[in-house]
C-alpha cells in the first residue's frame, strides 16, 4: 500500500507541484504517543523542486478532538497554520529545524512527521470549552476537591520549633 505522505520527487519536473492531504483519526492513531485523539484537517502542500533543493510550503485548516483542560470532556479545537520546510541534498546534519538534509541517493521525502508536528504546535496550550460549555458535574467535582489555599493567619504555635529560631536571624 502506497503511503500518501511519501512524495517521490525523482520523477517530478523542476517547478511547482501541488499536493493535498486529508488528515483524520487513522493519521493520529498511526503516530506513537499522539496527543490528539481524532481530527478532520485539510493540508495543502506546494512543493517547489529546484536543482539543488526542494521547498515545501504547507498550509492547513481544520479541527482536532481533544480533552478539555478544564472538565476533561472531548471537544473540537480549531487548528490552522503554515510552515515552510527546505530539503537539501547532502550528508551533513544541520541544526535548523526547518532544513532537512537528505542523501543524494534518495528518491522521495516523507512529510508525515512534519505535518503532525505542524498540527500539534498549533494547538492551544490549554484547550478548553467556554466556561458555560463545560460539564457542570465535573466542574463541581473539581471545585470540591481542588486544593484550598492555606490560611494566611497561621499561629506561631503551628511552626515547628526547630525552625522558629530562624525568625530571629534578621
Amino acid at each position: 500500500m502506497k503511503n500518501q505522505f511519501e512524495i517521490p520527487f525523482v520523477g517530478l519536473k523542476i517547478g511547482i507541484h501541488n499536493f493535498e492531504f486529508k488528515i483524520d483519526k487513522s493519521f493520529f492513531e498511526a503516530m506513537p504517543y499522539s496527543i490528539v485523539n481524532d481530527g478532520d484537517i485539510k493540508v495543502w502542500m506546494e512543493l517547489e523542486k529546484k536543482e539543488t533543493m526542494l521547498i515545501a510550503d504547507f498550509e492547513f485548516f481544520g479541527t482536532v478532538k481533544m480533552e478539555c483542560a478544564r472538565c476533561t470532556e472531548e471537544m473540537d479545537v480549531e487548528v490552522e497554520g503554515e510552515l515552510t520546510i527546505y530539503f537539501t541534498f547532502g550528508n551533513e546534519d544541520t541544526e535548523d529545524e526547518n532544513i532537512f538534509v537528505i542523501p543524494h541517493e534518495s528518491y522521495q521525502i516523507d512529510v508525515k512527521q512534519s505535518i503532525y508536528e505542524m498540527i500539534t504546535m498549533s494547538i492551544p496550550f490549554h484547550p478548553s470549552h467556554e466556561e458555560d460549555e463545560c460539564d457542570e458535574e465535573m466542574v463541581k467535582l473539581i471545585e470540591k476537591f481542588q486544593n484550598q489555599p492555606k490560611e494566611e493567619n497561621k499561629n506561631d504555635d503551628d511552626i515547628d520549633p526547630r525552625w522558629s529560631v530562624l525568625k530571629n536571624l534578621n
